[in-house]
This record gives C-alpha cells, structure tokens and sequence, in this order.
C-alpha cells in the first residue's frame, strides 16, 4: 500500500536536501571514481579490457533503463520510500563490489549498484520541488547541482588517494559508512509525502523499453570483444542490435497506442524546445560517458602516472567545467540560452579534437591541460542552459 498522502514539509527543508545531496552525492561520485580504478581492477583482478570496460558499463545500463520507472514508483509509493530503498540498495551493492573475488561477481554487482542508484536520482528531484517554494526553488536546485558538480570533480582525486593507500576496493568501501549516515539521516529529515494524482504502471512499456535499450547497449560496448559475430548460438551482435531497434521503434509505436498513461508521454516532444533539449542533454550524456574512461587508461597504463596523478590531471578541467556552468545559469537569463549552449559544444568539439589529435606515447600532462581545460568548460557551458527546460528525471 501507498504511503499516505501530506501535503506538509518539514520544519528544517534545507537539512533534508542535505540528506537529500548526500545520496545524490554517492551515485555521482561513482559515476566517475571508478574510471580511476580501471587499470587497477584490470592487474589485480586479471580482467580483461572488455570486463574493464563493463565494471563501469554494467552501472550505466542499469541506472539509465529503470530510471523513467523509478520516478513513477516515486509517484505510486512515495518519493521517501523509493529513496530510502535506493540508498540501502547502494550500500549493500557497494559491499558486494569490494568482496568480489573476480571481473563477473564485480559487474554483477556494479549492476545492482547502478539499479539502487537509478532508484536514487528521480526522487531527489522530486522531492526538492516539494519542500521548497517557487521562489527557493533555483536556490536549492543550484546546491542539488553543485553537488553532483562537486562529486564529479572529487571522484578521480578520491579514486586516486583511495587506490594509492588501499587498491580498488577502497573506493567501495567508502561508500559503506557515508550510505549508513545518509540513510539515517533521511530517515529522520524527510517527510512521509507522495504525489496526490494516482499513476499506473505501462507495463508493456517498461518491458519494451528494457529489453531495446539492453540489447542495443549490450551489442554496442561488447560488439568488438565479439568481433562483432557469435556471441552464444544463433545469437549474434547484429541480431542483438536489430532486436534493440526493433524493441524501441515497438516501444515508440505502444507510448503512441497507449491512450491511459504511457511511460513516456510522446505529446512531450511537440515543444520543439523539449526535443532540442533532451537530443543536447544526450549529446552531453554520451560525451562525459565516453571520454573519461579511456584517458584514466591511457594516462595510467600508456603513460604510466599513477592513480593519484591520473586523477588529479581531471580535477582543474571539473573546476573550470563547475564555474563555467554557474556563469551559464547567469547568462541564460539574459542572453539567448541556444547561444550559450552552442558556445559550449563548439568548445567541447575543439577540446575533444585536440586530444585526439595529441595523444601518443610520451606526451606530458602540460601538453593535454589546455585541451582538457576546452573539455571543461564546454560541458559547463552547454550542460547549465539546458536545465531550466530540461524534464525532471
């Protein structure tokens, strides 16, 4: 049963958004310092570049495909509920991820901590729309923001202190005692509330939507372990691929049928402002996604800086890409937001450009800062305008 309806908010609104941020923190933090690890995972564990790649790839799955169904079990059960389940999900996954004695028992793990995560992230924000007024609301976005902002830059220095005095399980165990706080802290500061407007649940979509967006990832991060051909049987990368595309185009057709309340309401991408939006915000997603693995494994096992230095090398890039998204806030209220955005892809394209062009054996970290630095500041600059119109997850 549903926790009851109230409407009321707490007496301290800004000590639960701090209980708030600190789950929030945790799934942004691990988003990042395990990059850091890769190398370590790879020589301890005697993985191979694949499982090295799905340690991190097994999170992302699982935290982006339930993440439209998890805001909707916030909206049947309660955003408290749902949110007090992701972090004690988290924490118990973060234990499973420094116990495991292989690469399989990891990613399976991994997996569990991304689907606890993706329980996490939609109720946070949800949850500050409640508790904070309209004209308090930016305010307390903006500290939600700068959390995530700031977990992100501390993951590769964290990752890299953590690995340099205990190895990669060290960047797990962490999580352990920082979850058991954050959850009694919720416990006490954040209200029994849900959503007055019931909801039901498209089953057909979850189900459509899962399966397309597995199958497609799946085929796409291990297609060249496969060489692209058998993976087991008659299934092949290209079939796992076409039964992707064929499960989401089925899963746009059913969110288009279904007349009662489709998991993603398809009326939404009318507003030509919301598509643009959400195609940049992707963009954006995919840039950060594939760009931070592979310089930790370059920097390390090709130039051979250690943890710390690897990640030490990303922290000015964060701090710029911080700044320079606090500066877009500002400037998207008086100038044109596309402008802004467009400014920020154009300098993430040049950033991007330039290290590829740069890296090979031999090079210093001097040389790839200024480029990085361009990293930097474009995701700041084209990640702040899209907020104000971006959906709330």
């Amino acid at each position: 049963m549903a926790t009851p309806l109230t409407t009321g908010r707490p007496a301290n609104p800004r000590a639960a958004l701090y209980a708030l941020c600190a789950g929030f923190f945790m799934i942004c933090l691990d988003a990042t310092v395990v990059n850091v690890a890769a190398p370590d995972i790879r020589a301890r564990l005697g993985a191979s570049l694949n499982e090295a790649v799905w340690v991190n790839s097994s999170y992302a799955l699982c935290y982006a495909v339930p993440l439209i169904l998890s805001g909707r079990l916030g909206d049947l059960y309660g955003p408290r509920r749902i949110f007090l389940t992701g972090l004690a999900g988290f924490t118990a996954a973060s234990a499973a991820c420094a116990l495991a004695p292989g690469p399989p028992e990891l990613i399976i793990a991994r997996a569990l901590q991304g689907l606890a995560a993706a329980l996490i992230a939609p109720q946070t924000m949800s949850m500050i729309v409640h508790l904070f007024p309209v004209q308090h609301r930016s305010t307390a976005l903006g500290v939600w923001a700068a959390v995530g902002g700031a977990a992100m830059a501390a993951g590769p220095v964290i990752g890299g202190l953590l690995i340099t005095w205990s190895g990669w399980r060290g960047i797990f165990l962490v999580n352990i005692p920082v979850g058991i706080l954050g959850w009694a802290a919720a416990v006490q500061l954040l209200p029994r509330w849900r959503p007055a407007r019931p909801h039901r649940l498209d089953l057909w979509g979850i189900a459509l939507s899962s399966l397309g967006l597995t199958a497609l990832i799946f085929g796409l991060v291990s297609g060249e372990a496969y060489n692209w051909g058998t993976v087991a049987g008659i299934v092949t990368i290209p079939s796992l691929l076409a039964f992707g595309f064929l499960s989401l185009a089925a899963f746009i057709w059913w969110q288009y049928r279904n007349s009662r309340e489709p998991l993603l309401p398809l009326q939404l991408f009318r507003h030509r402002d919301f598509s643009a939006v959400s195609i940049a915000g992707g963009a954006v997603g995919a840039a950060m996604g594939g760009f931070f693995l592979p310089l930790m494994l370059y920097l390390q096992s090709d130039l051979g800086h250690s943890p710390l230095e690897a990640g030490a090398a990303t922290v000015p890039m964060f701090v710029l890409s911080s700044l320079c998204a606090r500066r877009a806030g500002r400037w998207s209220d008086t100038r044109s937001p596309r402008t802004v955005a467009a400014s920020g892809f154009a300098l993430l394209i040049a950033g991007t450009a330039t290290l590829d062009w740069l890296l090979h054996p031999g090079i210093t970290l001097g040389a790839l800062m200024p480029s990085l630095l361009l990293v930097g500041a474009g995701i700041g600059l084209a990640s702040a305008p899209l907020g104000p119109v971006r959906p709330i997850m």
